[in-house]
């Protein structure tokens, strides 16, 4: 009678274990996931400040509730909204999205790079229209048609919207706009053509060019320049990133977006 009591006790101990464990695994898959794209400025290399180069994703996750929401960054220095589609990286994002979850896309930079040289024929198209070119990449060594900055943006946003998932724009952060000991701010266009793509797909718009350069105005110049690398005029140390992770969150929380429910209070 003993053993059966213990067995009786054994197997009710597996069970609980089991629904418990079962339960951790569903409550993980349910939680929504907030997939990070863009270029270095979001995350340089392996995101882990070598050569003291940090983009603003690597920090992002401390504003907020990661016990209700997962953050993935899966940014890829060097790439333009043209690259991040022809090297498979956006699909490699679409695979894992699910209804609930959010994309957060930041790309500009390099998208105004020639669009065929030898070293990455990486540019786009300036503007937003349907405007498209037929050109020999000398990467892939094969005809490439290439579209404008804009018509990237939206067929992102389509595929994400595709998903049941949230699409989130962000202007490129803004370059180091301190020159020869003072300001010199200049328009972005790419900064403006991703306010209107996001105007016309009706998906949120994080102005980070324009909130960041708000705060950089409010300091010396000497203090913006230790937001950034001595290396080049674009890509964030450690404190310029953490200053644009904040930016996001604040912009986030500003405009009352859906995404701000996970922020840390």
């Amino acid at each position: 009678m003993n053993q059966y009591n213990s067995g009786l006790k054994v197997l009710l101990a597996l069970c609980i274990f089991f629904s418990m464990t079962s339960f951790i695994f569903l409550r993980m898959a349910d939680e929504p996931v907030l997939y990070l794209i863009g270029d270095s400025t979001v995350k340089n290399g392996q995101g882990k400040g070598d050569g003291s180069l940090w983009g603003w994703g690597s920090f992002l996750s401390e504003y907020f509730d990661l016990n209700q929401l997962k953050i993935e960054n899966h940014a890829r220095g060097g790439t333009s909204t043209r690259t991040f589609e022809s090297k498979g990286l956006l699909d490699s994002v679409l695979r894992r999205l699910k209804p609930g979850d959010y994309v957060m896309m930041q790309f500009g930079h390099n998208d105004s790079s020639p669009l065929d040289d030898t070293a990455r024929a990486r540019g786009t198209i300036k503007g937003t229209g349907p405007e498209s070119k037929v050109i020999y990449n000398p990467i892939t060594k094969q005809e490439e048609k290439v579209y404008t900055y804009g018509a990237y943006l939206r067929r992102f946003i389509a595929k994400i919207k595709a998903k049941g998932a949230v699409p989130i724009v962000c202007s490129p952060v803004p370059r180091n706009p301190v020159r020869h000991g003072k300001f010199q701010f200049k328009v972005d266009a790419y900064a403006g053509w991703a306010r209107e793509i996001a105007a016309s797909e009706k998906v949120w718009f994080v102005d980070l060019q324009s909130m960041v350069n708000e705060k950089y105005e409010k300091l010396p110049p000497d203090s913006v320049m230790r937001f950034f690398t001595e290396k080049d005029h674009t890509h964030t140390n450690e404190a310029g990133a953490r200053l644009n992770a904040v930016t996001v969150a604040e912009s986030l929380k500003m405009q009352k977006a859906p995404l701000s429910k996970y922020l840390k209070h």
